[in-house]
């Protein structure tokens, strides 16, 4: 591997050889993360077992789909995965904050109120609700629906004694929402004790409540998931963990039964819930997604650990740090100018299988308030599982670096960010 990266990229050897010596110096945490995959990987093998997923589920259906027996099979798969009654997958769900608002609005009711608990949420979540513009078409403002934020303790945790203060004093909250990941945020992903505490404490006070997780890019990055300590939904892009690079569009919902049921109704509508729903390309490809997902998973998060490792011993900071424990596929990274973002941004590209020889530009995009340069060469469009990067053009520079389907392409993109950002001398 070294001759090529030598002879076919024109990597310098101190950058290899930098390289290899922080693979080596995460060997244990790569052991680590790897005994979190086999026990997935069996968790999901186990299951498809137990629900007894055969090759006629796979099958495309057309019109209303009635009787989908794919569609069927797949959400009691995610259900049992997950550790949830029930369970809404569907290609379908455009994106992951099309899944997200899907199981918002499903849940809320005009004069309700929405309390995120983790501070501000992603900004696609912002524009997409509304939160900074009360004449959002369809935002919340439109059907009454009130929005209200807690932050998160200087310790990165879930304020609960604030948030049961809240819920004491506010009768009409009735969705209570957690962001597992950072988002644009110089914070690690919340863990899942930290969300099972929190869910904890708020369903033993106010049952009816419901505890909603944007579990977007923590999937399999633990043993457990939201919804197996107390979270009544978990909501996931199945472009991002659970498709592996495999699944070509779609979301996940699952949860409770009493939440599924109200956001089906949403989803399609009252009285025919999850009973109709069809795709005439079919199933495989999501059924096989999620079996690989565990294994996917693993790959990404020792790309993440080595480039966590490798920037943070150059002085750089690095979110999580490598003394922390991580909980998603995502790690930031906050460059020293403008000029070193978009050359780590560019060198993801330039590592990539697809469009390798495109170069990334900032750019105005749907959904954000800061132009954004974005390197995607993957098969899946926007994969975030698959080798991926990308960062809002303001200061601090910070880059969100996520993905790799294989450990060799994010040894590449390492090698070459750290060579097109001019760091080979300080190696």
């Amino acid at each position: 591997m070294k001759s090529i990266l030598r002879e076919v990229y024109g990597i310098d050897d101190r950058v290899i050889d930098y390289v290899f010596k922080i693979k080596r110096r995460c060997a244990d945490k790569i052991a680590a993360m790897e005994e979190v995959k086999e026990y997935n990987s069996l968790k999901v093998l186990h299951a498809f077992q137990k629900v007894g997923v055969e090759e006629r589920h796979f099958t495309p259906s057309t019109g209303y789909g009635l009787a989908d027996i794919g569609r069927e099979k797949l959400c009691e798969l995610f259900a049992e995965i997950f550790g949830a009654e029930a369970a809404i997958v569907s290609p379908l769900l455009a994106s992951g904050t099309h899944s997200i608002c899907m199981a918002l609005y499903g849940l809320l009711r005009p004069l309700d109120t929405l309390l995120c608990v983790t501070g501000r949420p992603y900004d696609t979540l912002i524009s997409s609700l509304g939160l900074d513009n009360e004449n959002t078409v369809g935002g919340l403002a439109e059907y009454a629906i009130k929005y209200e934020e807690i932050a998160l303790t200087p310790e990165n945790d879930i304020d609960i004694d604030v948030v049961l203060d809240r819920l004491y004093l506010d009768k009409s909250i009735r969705v209570v929402h957690i962001q597992r990941s950072k988002g644009y945020t110089a914070r690690p992903a919340l863990t899942v004790a930290q969300i099972g505490r929190a869910a904890a404490a708020i369903k033993e006070k106010f049952p009816d409540v419901y505890v909603v997780v944007d579990n977007c890019y923590g999937e399999f990055t633990e043993r457990q998931e939201p919804t197996e300590v107390g979270a009544d939904v978990i909501i996931g892009s199945l472009i991002k963990n659970p498709g592996s690079g495999i699944a070509p569009t779609g979301g996940y919902i699952a949860g409770t039964k009493r939440a599924i049921d109200r956001i089906a109704a949403r989803f399609t509508t009252p009285t025919t819930g999850m009973e109709i729903g069809s795709y005439a390309a079919g199933y495989r490809a999501f059924f096989q997604g999620i079996y690989l997902s565990p294994s996917t998973v693993f790959t990404a998060l020792v790309g993440a650990t080595l480039f966590t490792e490798a920037f943070s011993s150059l002085g750089y900071d690095v979110c999580p740090k490598p003394d922390e424990p991580r909980s998603d596929i995502a790690q930031s990274i906050t460059c020293k100018s403008r000029d070193e973002l978009i050359a780590l941004i560019r060198a993801i590209q330039k590592a990539s299988p697809v469009d390798a020889n495109a170069v990334p530009f900032p750019d105005e995009q749907p959904g954000y308030d800061s132009p954004i340069i974005m390197a995607s060469g993957s098969f899946i469009q926007g994969s975030t599982i698959e080798l991926s990067a990308d960062a809002p053009l303001r200061e601090p520079y910070t880059a969100y670096f996520q993905g790799g389907l294989t450990l060799e392409s994010v040894e590449l993109a390492l090698c070459l960010a750290l060579q097109d950002m001019g760091l080979t001398s300080l190696l």
